[in-house]
């Protein structure tokens, strides 16, 4: 009786010690991951020199709201951020289609050379071709032109992640039943009344994850757009009139204004995150689910 107890305790002891250990290391990887954002966020209110002189203390000596207005006034920041929320809600329109839609098919339909397509897709999730990719990318555009416009960088930045999101959606549809695309079919349902009515309201979880990856992605693309739109300045996003701002001092790099155009980019992505973490966390979650 009494080796049980003790057994029992070390046990409860070894158990306590792992979970203390576990919550050490999310709480540094919680500061190593929120830091950044918090210093950009309290360093857009801090002047250049502040900012510059450096030091241990992230507060502002002053919350100086000129730093913003400054960003604001010297960059054309109402066209870069409407351009932005152009390719951020491009590329989750498009992302959320073709990938709702191919998840379906590879999910219910049997067709020759579905394990191959499939396996190469889910290989191309490992595979990034990078900044090799952009120069042919740029003058296919050119030679279809669409180079006038932000549709080659919103269908560019849907495909690049395509394969994770279909890999996604796909994992989730083996946890819906298949009764309910026989009883859709009874009911008169073609497959694709079946995919519009009946799997995308069920695939909602889903669909709020990949909306909000492809839209942060979209929102974050940097090296596409600045390649797309290196001599059209009125097509540039947020993230690209961002680093210009680096310049905007005189004849010095003017932190305090790069970093309050920083924060302005990152606060909307932060803000939807915070509205659909729910679905974010439901949708991850579920597609791990094997039906």
């Amino acid at each position: 009786m009494n080796r049980d107890r003790e057994s029992h305790s070390v046990e409860s002891g070894k158990t306590k010690a792992v979970n203390a250990l576990i919550f050490v290391a999310l709480t540094i990887l919680a500061i190593f991951t929120v830091y950044p954002v918090v210093y950009i966020i309290l360093g857009s209110f801090k002047t250049n020199s502040e900012l510059v002189s450096g030091g241990l203390n992230i507060m502002p000596e002053k919350f100086n709201l000129d730093n913003y207005v400054q960003a604001w006034e010297i960059a054309n920041f109402a066209q870069y951020t409407i351009n932005s929320i152009v390719i951020a809600v491009g590329v989750m329109l498009v992302s959320v289609f073709v990938a709702s839609m191919a998840g379906f098919v590879f999910a219910r339909q049997e067709f020759r050379f579905k394990k191959l397509i499939y396996g190469l897709l889910v290989m191309f999730m490992f595979i990034n071709v990078g900044s090799v990719s952009l120069r042919p990318l740029f003058e296919l555009a050119t030679k279809l032109g669409m180079n006038k416009s932000l549709l080659p960088v919103v269908l560019i930045s849907a495909g690049l992640s395509q394969a994770t999101y279909i890999f996604l959606i796909n994992g989730f549809m083996r946890s819906v039943p298949k009764e309910l695309d026989e009883a859709a079919e009874i009911d008169g349902c073609t497959f694709f009344g079946t995919y519009w009515r009946i799997i995308l309201p069920v695939l909602r979880p889903a669909i709020a994850t990949v909306a909000l990856l492809s839209f942060r992605g979209g929102w974050n693309e940097y090296i596409l757009p600045l390649v797309f739109t290196m001599t059209k300045e009125e097509l540039r996003p947020l993230t690209v009139g961002v680093v210009a701002l680096q310049n905007a001092g005189d004849g010095a790099a003017a932190w305090n204004i790069l970093f309050a155009g920083s924060a302005i980019a990152i606060i909307p992505i932060v803000l939807i995150y915070l509205v659909m973490n729910k679905q974010f966390m439901s949708g991850t979650t579920a597609g791990a689910v094997k039906g």
